[in-house]
């Protein structure tokens, strides 16, 4: 049986509630509309109107933050975390190169993510041109319990990690295909796990089906997944495992070069 992990087990006695708050505030406006009043803050954060304010002028006054009185809305200086992320992981141009590659070859898109708690996070995509955009793009989170990337970035977890990561969070199926039983979920994270990597067929959204493979360090932990995605109308799940598949595992021995070329002392 899984056991459920509170907060409270997982903070020790230096936590910083004020920090975490701040962040919350912060992380507030990658889920909601770029602009928000303080009501939307505050009900959006968890936090009394009075506290969503206190952290709302601090970070105004580090320009993190800019507000015209009434909107509140993140400032360009907020980037520099993410730009100093991609470089120190690693995602150079020459990583994104890879990718873009891959979807010429392939013809449909391609990503890169990262595991961060429950989400996938997009590092970088490349996304065919077409009519209709999936509104993916570098920042992106989706679950990662019913994705391809997911499942793959779980698999290199060690078995009481993921024992932890499973017990930590109840599932909601964006999709009517999606597994949401722990133990299910599980068992496709170790079949990912047993043949390196996962494919997904209608688990996000029906019809929809995307491939991914982990991508490794150095010590050969998995720090990141490459997938493709496409539609159930454009590629067979025989032609992804026998097409994409091979296509994937090379890109990913690619990119696991550059990082490691970018990452040498």
């Amino acid at each position: 049986m899984i056991k459920k992990v509170s907060e409270d087990d997982k903070r020790g006695p230096e936590f910083v509630t004020a920090l975490e708050r701040g962040l919350t505030v912060l992380a507030a406006f990658g889920r909601a509309p770029c602009r928000m009043t303080l009501t939307q803050v505050a009900e959006a954060t968890d936090l009394s109107r009075g506290t969503a304010r206190r952290f709302l002028l601090t970070l105004q006054a580090l320009n993190y933050v800019d507000s015209d009185g009434k909107l509140f809305w993140l400032t360009p200086k907020v980037l520099q975390f993410s730009s100093a992320y991609l470089s120190a992981f690693g995602v150079s141009e020459a990583g994104r190169g890879v990718i873009r590659r891959l979807t010429e070859q392939i013809g449909e898109s391609s990503s890169m993510a990262v595991l961060d708690g429950h989400d996938v996070v997009y590092v970088a995509r490349i996304e065919t041109r077409r009519i209709f955009s999936s509104g993916i793009e570098v920042g992106s989170r989706l679950p990662a319990f019913c994705s391809s990337l997911g499942r793959v970035l779980l698999a290199g977890l060690g078995d009481a990690e993921l024992d932890r990561w499973l017990a930590e969070d109840t599932f909601t199926a964006p999709s009517p295909r999606s597994i949401t039983d722990p133990e299910k979920v599980r068992q496709k994270v170790l079949e990912a796990r047993r043949i390196q990597y996962a494919i997904i067929d209608g688990e996000m959204e029906v019809g929809v089906r995307s491939i991914a493979v982990p991508i490794h360090d150095r010590a050969g932990r998995t720090v990141a997944a490459l997938n493709i995605g496409t539609t159930a109308a454009r590629a067979s799940l025989d032609h992804m495992r026998k097409v994409f598949l091979p296509a994937l595992r090379e890109a990913a021995q690619e990119v696991e070069q550059t990082m490691s070329d970018w990452m040498q002392p």
